[in-house]
């Protein structure tokens, strides 16, 4: 198989390929994966979270590839919640201070066992999950605990595509990110031959 310009870009090898190859369902965290970790609260007590275009985009196409995504959090926030609806994100658990008691159930609930899990952390309340997963993906900017066990580090950081990239490795992987980049290539003014003259 030739390499794809993200699998150029991105360094994607055969081994990592083989690992994420299994992937059925991918754990995000929020706070440091979905968001860069700043968190904004106001006297209110509101909290208010940025999150990038790019990663929501990337939970809607693994969806579309039949890998769901799923997402555990230690928080609880609407900004969070609401921003899950928009992207028709179902599987999520907000609040979880035992991030591994919530996830079995969910695996179970799927069908899955850990091997055809993924799992993107940053801090040390992932490492339960990171360490069973068939693969474990960290941000740039995730603590050195994490990056040690991490099968991928991702070359960007939290909230700023990190989580985009980790999608995007298993479409690749999967054998599903040139059917989708080609159907996103199709407009109105498009035919199977190509562009309209």
């Amino acid at each position: 198989m030739s390499t794809t310009p993200l699998q150029a870009t991105l360094r994607f090898d055969e081994a990592l390929r083989g690992r994420a190859s299994a992937i059925r369902a991918a754990i995000f965290d929020v706070d440091g994966v979905l968001t860069d970790g700043t968190l904004y609260i106001s006297e209110a007590g509101e909290t208010l979270k940025a999150f990038h275009a790019l990663d929501g985009h990337g939970l809607k196409l693994l969806a579309q590839a039949g890998i769901t995504p799923i997402v555990i959090t230690g928080r609880d926030s609407p900004a969070v919640r609401r921003r899950l609806k928009d992207l028709g994100v179902t599987e999520a658990v907000f609040g979880a201070h035992d991030k591994l008691a919530v996830a079995q159930p969910l695996l179970d609930k799927l069908g899955l066992d850990w091997p055809q899990l993924a799992v993107m952390g940053d801090d040390w309340p992932d490492l339960p999950l990171l360490t069973r997963a068939g693969l474990a993906i960290a941000p740039a900017n995730a603590h050195a605990e994490v990056r040690a066990i991490a099968h991928h580090v991702s070359a960007l950081q939290g909230g700023q595509g990190a989580a985009r990239e980790a999608c995007d490795l298993l479409l690749w992987a999967t054998g599903h990110y040139q059917r989708l980049l080609h159907s996103h290539l199709q407009t109105l003014d498009t035919t199977a031959e190509g562009p309209r003259a």
